[in-house]
């Protein structure tokens, strides 16, 4: 099985527990608003077999220890979960575990389900709290998102949240407690990150020739963000 990959980072230390080699998958369902990769939206890139990827892979077992590992991002790594699966049994030989980032914006299909299972950990961005604001700046479904982060939650799989904060969209204290709302519905996660909106990924609009529906807005100011990650915290503790 082959499928296509945009790039790797290899000793990524903020992509899961410990030091991890990840992997880039190109395509996505999203159309969110607020994306620093739209090069990844389309399938291209570098074209791999999972054996091939799997001998990849492997040379950096020495490095991953306390927790560490591979983790699957893109992209929405899940459209490539059956290639995800066949490299996993490859992994699980070497004893090399994985984890995914995903979007969970991907039906719940038997094969989705297995990656799931047998992931390490999850670490899903929560993209907007409710069904309106998900369609209007992510472009996706809410109930697909829904059922996703149910069967996470159901599973009991560890789990880490992320979301983006973007100003003038999702900037404050009323915005992060509709998060929080929605979060009671699950188990509580290992760590809920709020992130920065940036503009350095607006290059890549201007190079594929894409429309940048955020090009007036300015990136996320660092002092807010930690104010409402610390409003955040408060409350989810």
């Amino acid at each position: 099985m082959k499928a296509d990959i945009h790039s790797f980072e290899s000793l990524a230390a903020l992509d899961g527990e410990g030091l991890r080699y990840a992997v880039f998958f190109t395509g996505c369902p999203l159309r969110c608003v607020c994306c620093h990769n739209p090069d990844t939206w389309h399938r291209s890139g570098m074209e791999y077999t999972s054996d091939e990827l799997y001998r990849k892979l492997k040379r950096y077992k020495p490095y991953f220890k306390n927790g560490g590992g591979v983790t699957f991002s893109g992209g929405e790594p899940l459209l490539n979960a059956e290639f995800i699966n066949e490299t996993a049994a490859f992994l699980q030989r070497d004893g090399i575990g994985y984890a995914l980032d995903t979007s969970g914006s991907v039906p719940l299909t038997d094969t989705v389900k297995s990656a799931i299972d047998n992931a390490d950990m999850v670490i899903l961005d929560i993209k907007y709290p409710d069904a309106e604001m998900y369609g209007k700046y992510a472009r996706g479904d809410f109930d697909t998102f829904l059922k996703f982060a149910d069967y996470v939650s159901d599973t009991n799989k560890r789990v880490w949240y992320r979301t983006v904060i973007i100003p003038g969209i999702n900037d404050s204290d009323s915005a992060v407690g509709e998060y929080m709302r929605l979060i009671a519905r699950w188990n509580p996660p290992e760590k809920y990150e709020l992130l920065a909106f940036h503009t350095m990924g607006f290059y890549k609009y201007e190079n594929l020739g894409i429309e940048n529906p955020l090009k007036n807005n300015p990136p996320m100011d660092k002092d807010t963000l930690a104010q409402l990650q610390s409003y955040l915290d408060g409350k989810t503790r």
